[in-house]
């Protein structure tokens, strides 16, 4: 009979691996329980960005103003599918609520400390985990059409910049070939951001954090957690198949799917699921020599060691409907407009669920039935980037030390009154 572990950790995203080694790393004994696995859900097919100077929140009066238009037309950067539009209203009133310029604020400071702390930790998590051959410092190239474009960039990066997040700007076709040769001359404004850093491949990523994690010692089981219970000496999740997992503490990282597990201790979170596309072409499609950020249409060209892959964009369309690849479609045609010399054959689509709270920052902290349950969930579409930073806060919690940041904007007790 296996040993209760000291921590439980429910997902074996980059989340929850990344939790799962910093608790080893602090002394404790660990296991992990996923639905299907290591590297299973967004993990595997994101962009491999890791977007330290993206603190701003994706709710914004910016997003605001420009969500009719965007809703309009239903490949564009921001969707909701008709059937879904209701389901979703109670999640859209916290979102446009998060949107007022004083919570924005607020959100952007507590999104550059979570930054900051992620970009400070990255390198010792890699060297412990043996994966520091798979960072790439590359940076990001964010391409404009028009000066108009240019200069609300320029405002962001300059907040960013008072953070320690520094840019380069470019001004013309040829200084931005400079940069990345064969962009449509339409791009006539760029940003250079060289703290946004990459991973090879997500997915050899996180798969490498597994191994880690078991090489230690750690144990990732397979089953689905339907529920939890709190005990006065701890938590025990409760599997689909019948068994119960007992451990002295329960981290609950299971990205688009927490809110239905938290529910069962009587947490009412509003999770929603940004679906997320993309389109990954062989490697040689194109002579992608960074991270390009297509800002006005949502989607990114990211290379990695295993081809060029082609996605973005927000669809809050839930958990169960259907996959409409028309948007990744829709993604790749315009990347060939962008990119002349791209070959767009052979390609792999993709579609993956994007755990994303109303005010773009995560969940980390004490359920409120007890110090038993940690939440560690709700990134968006920036849990590779924070991963190192919310493993550090979580085994914070779990050794009673003084969290490295303050956790207060990402208490999950927040949202407490969520119909």
């Amino acid at each position: 009979m296996t040993p209760r572990p000291d921590v439980l950790v429910i997902g074996a995203g980059v989340i929850g691996l990344s939790v799962a080694n910093a608790a080893l790393a602090r002394g404790l004994t660990a296991q992990v329980v996923d639905r299907t696995g290591p590297a299973a859900g967004a993990s595997a097919g994101n962009a491999g960005g890791f977007a330290f100077p993206e603190i701003h929140p994706l709710a914004s009066p910016d997003t605001l103003l420009n969500s009719p238009r965007w809703l309009l037309d239903p490949l564009g950067p921001l969707s909701i599918p008709p059937r879904y539009a209701a389901k979703i209203a109670p999640w859209m009133a916290r979102f446009a609520c998060a949107s007022l310029p004083h919570k924005v604020a607020a959100s952007t400071r507590a999104q550059a400390a979570l930054m900051t702390l992620g970009r400070e930790t990255l390198g010792p998590f890699m060297a412990a985990t043996g994966t520091s051959g798979m960072l790439r410092k590359t940076g990001q190239l964010e391409v404009h059409e028009s000066a108009r474009a240019f200069d609300a960039a320029l405002r962001q990066h300059d907040e960013a910049r008072q953070f320690g997040f520094s840019y380069r700007p470019l001004v013309g076709a040829d200084a931005i070939a400079e940069v990345q040769p064969g962009l449509s001359p339409r791009f006539s404004h760029a940003t250079v951001t060289e703290d946004w850093w990459a991973i090879a491949d997500p997915k050899l990523y996180v798969l490498a954090l597994a191994d880690a994690f078991r090489a230690k010692g750690g144990i990732i089981d397979t089953g689905d957690v339907r529920a939890l219970a709190v005990e006065n000496d701890g938590a025990v999740a409760q599997l689909g198949d019948g068994r119960a997992i007992p451990a002295g503490r329960i981290v609950l990282a299971a990205g688009a799917h927490s809110h239905r597990i938290a529910r069962t201790i009587g947490d009412r979170i509003p999770l929603e699921t940004e679906r997320g596309y993309n389109t990954t072409l062989p490697p040689g499609a194109f002579d992608l020599r960074c991270h390009i950020t297509f800002a006005a249409h949502g989607f990114v060209a990211a290379p990695l060691s295993t081809g060029i892959r082609i996605g973005g964009a927000v669809e809050l369309g839930g958990l169960d409907l259907p996959p409409n690849y028309a948007r990744s479609k829709a993604m790749l045609r315009k990347a060939q407009a962008f990119l002349p010399g791209l070959n767009a054959d052979g390609g792999t689509e993709w579609m993956g669920f994007r755990p994303s709270l109303p005010d773009s920052l995560p969940a980390i902290g004490c359920a409120p039935s007890g110090p038993q349950v940690i939440y560690a969930f709700g990134h968006g579409h920036l849990g590779l980037t924070q991963s190192t930073a919310t493993a550090t806060l979580v085994a914070d919690l779990l050794t009673g030390q003084a969290p490295s940041i303050d956790v207060g904007p990402f208490d999950p007790v927040r949202f407490r009154g969520f119909p």
